[in-house]
């Protein structure tokens, strides 16, 4: 793909907008290549990828052998079938029969009006679902230090600034658990990092164990409310926004 970037013109990539010629070509030069026993290095120079070591000549013809009907029908089959399995059922029973042009057209066009009217949604919540469960699941077996809890702040956040507030629950009832089995010092920074340094400051020196569980639980809870209210109202304002459009 490189070399044909560098070697093709725009032209090539853009006169004739047909993703199935265009990869047969490519897979065709490709076969030429094998059959050579000549794969030159993008990056190093006088450097090939192949040698007589490589059997490549059963893969070169198969690719010689590749044409456009071939390649059109592993693409409907393993790309467009796919995405239609995933849609409605009625969505999906219309790619049962793709005879034609325009019924594969048409199977086309319904699944793009499915993901556009309403898939986004359930796509976001899929997302947020994944996001949760892997957090719930990690973040008790990573080592608990104010490194390794910066550390997921600040990749969280790249992501979404909510799965911040999630991971604060989370770490919160983890420290609680913990902290039966765990001096206090040991502990002190993580607490003022996820509660917040004023907070834990003031009551520190007053709590005794049960009482700070209790109270690492309540803001646990807090933060899970926060979390997912401000999740919800997202979700609700896509759907609001898929229904006016």
């Amino acid at each position: 793909m490189l070399w044909a970037c560098e070697l093709k013109t725009r032209s090539w990539w853009t006169g004739n907008l047909n993703l199935v010629r265009i990869c047969v070509e490519l897979l065709h030069t490709l076969s030429v290549w094998l059959t050579d026993t000549r794969c030159p290095h993008y990056f190093i120079n006088n450097c090939n990828l192949l040698d007589n070591s490589f059997n490549v000549g059963s893969v070169a013809n198969k690719l010689l052998s590749l044409d456009e009907e071939h390649l059109s029908n592993w693409f409907v089959n393993n790309y467009i079938g796919q995405c239609a399995q995933v849609c409605s059922v009625a969505v999906s029973r219309l790619f049962s029969d793709v005879s034609s042009i325009v019924k594969l057209q048409n199977v086309v066009s319904e699944i793009v009006r499915w993901r556009l009217n309403g898939n986004s949604l359930y796509d976001m919540w899929e997302a947020v679902e994944y996001a949760e469960d892997a957090i719930a699941e990690h973040v008790p077996r990573s080592s608990l230090t104010v490194r390794s809890c910066l550390c997921w702040m600040n990749e969280l956040a790249n992501v979404d600034q909510r799965f911040c507030i999630f991971f604060s629950a989370v770490e919160l009832l983890h420290v609680a658990c913990k902290l039966s089995r765990n001096s206090f010092n040991n502990l002190s920074h993580i607490l003022s990092r996820l509660l917040g340094g004023n907070v834990f400051s003031l009551r520190k020196n007053e709590l005794n164990t049960p009482e700070l569980v209790e109270l690492l639980q309540k803001s646990a809870v807090q933060c899970l409310t926060t979390y997912r209210q401000s999740v919800v109202r997202v979700l609700f304002c896509s759907h609001d926004c898929h229904n006016r459009l």
